[in-house]
């Protein structure tokens, strides 16, 4: 049986222009630091994904890039937010699912239990309430009860197959905000 991780991450914090829509709201000055910042992080504790389920959504799209930036830099690669490396490792596929705005915890752990086998390390990108409440589910005695901030990291192990992905199973094993507002 293989360990499978979890990475759960709260898009960065966006703008509220007047007059756009929540789906095309983009992110802060401050949120493209902190998804930056969040990439880097996963960089220095080796959680480098194999598949990104991320919300079409723009602010989680922008989200991805500012990681996918922070994780080149920490790592020295050239890598291109895209996911294309000159530096000859493999990227992370990325996929955008509709299904993933304002997902429930229900449709988030459909999305995540039909991951490719051969993907051990998993980002979610998405929003709240949905991500606070998918990692309260799978660790109910470790959540952070205020629930994750802007660019809030929650990371989840469990062993085995991500088709056995449950509530309750998959404990936290570590959790991190780029910054405190």
């Amino acid at each position: 049986m293989s360990t499978r991780t979890l990475v759960i991450l709260r898009h960065a914090k966006a703008t509220n222009p007047e007059g756009v829509a929540d789906p095309d709201r983009p992110l802060s000055e401050q949120g493209h630091a902190d998804a930056a910042a969040a990439g880097a992080w996963l960089a220095r504790h080796g959680l480098r994904p194999d598949l990104v389920l991320c919300s079409p959504a723009l602010r989680t799209r922008q989200t991805w890039h500012g990681v996918a930036l922070g994780l080149a830099a920490a790592s020295g690669e050239a890598e291109q937010a895209d996911g294309a490396q000159s530096s000859g490792s493999v990227s992370p596929e990325v996929r955008y699912e509709s299904v993933l705005y304002g997902a429930s915890v229900r449709t988030l752990l459909a999305s995540v239990r039909v991951a490719p086998p051969e993907a051990t390390t998993l980002l979610l990108i998405g929003h709240n309430p949905g991500l606070s409440a998918l990692s309260a589910a799978l660790d109910p005695e470790r959540a952070d009860a205020g629930g994750l901030r802007p660019a809030g990291i929650a990371v989840h192990t469990f062993t085995g197959a991500w088709t056995d992905l449950a509530t309750g199973a998959a404990p936290l094993t570590a959790a991190h905000t780029p910054r405190a507002d």
